[in-house]
């Protein structure tokens, strides 16, 4: 059984940093033990949302439009218009979150796993932090589907949390930028 306490992410790995132009992307992959169809629910199910994602949606975000997502643990709720683009269950989900996109792939694996592939056009500043803070919504996303949930660790949790320290500072390394606290 997993909790919270016990958990310690693993090294930065599995992210790239791409520029075109002025943009700037943060590319994560990820391997996940759970089909398409489960990961897929559990980027865009509100319920499933709270369980590891750094925001609430007030509704599910499996069909293009609008909804409204709230970033968890900011000091004050920050309430971002956010325009679900494309919506192609169980392969392609695309937002733009306050002014951000982000694209999730998810792609079958032999097995009955899923490589999940998020690209999140970033501030080139904040591009390290990114990468720690979804590295351990990832880990949190992928016990929560093996049923072995530790809850949500984003926003001041996870500054908190030693593990995004040496994640931030890793992931600077890795990107050839300073670590931003």
């Amino acid at each position: 059984m997993s909790s919270r306490e016990s958990y310690v992410p693993g090294a930065a790995s599995g992210a790239e940093v791409r520029k075109e132009g002025d943009q700037w992307t943060l590319v994560l992959v990820r391997d996940l033990r759970h089909p398409p169809a489960r990961v897929w629910e559990a980027l865009t199910d509100p319920a499933q949302l709270r369980e590891w994602a750094p925001f609430d949606s007030d509704r599910n975000l499996g069909a293009v439009g609008t909804a409204k997502l709230t970033t968890v643990g900011a000091p004050t709720p920050l309430v971002s218009e956010t325009k679900v683009r494309r919506a192609e269950a169980p392969r392609v989900l695309e937002l733009d979150w306050g002014g951000q996109n982000l694209r999730w792939e998810l792609e079958p694996l032999a097995g009955d796993g899923t490589r999940l592939t998020l690209w999140h056009n970033i501030d080139r500043n904040f591009i390290s932090m990114g990468a720690a803070g979804w590295h351990i919504c990832l880990d949190v996303l992928d016990r929560h589907l093996a049923g072995q949930p530790i809850g949500r660790l984003v926003g001041p949790d996870a500054l908190k949390f030693g593990g995004w320290q040496r994640l931030n500072a890793e992931y600077a390394r890795q990107f050839a930028q300073p670590p931003k606290s």
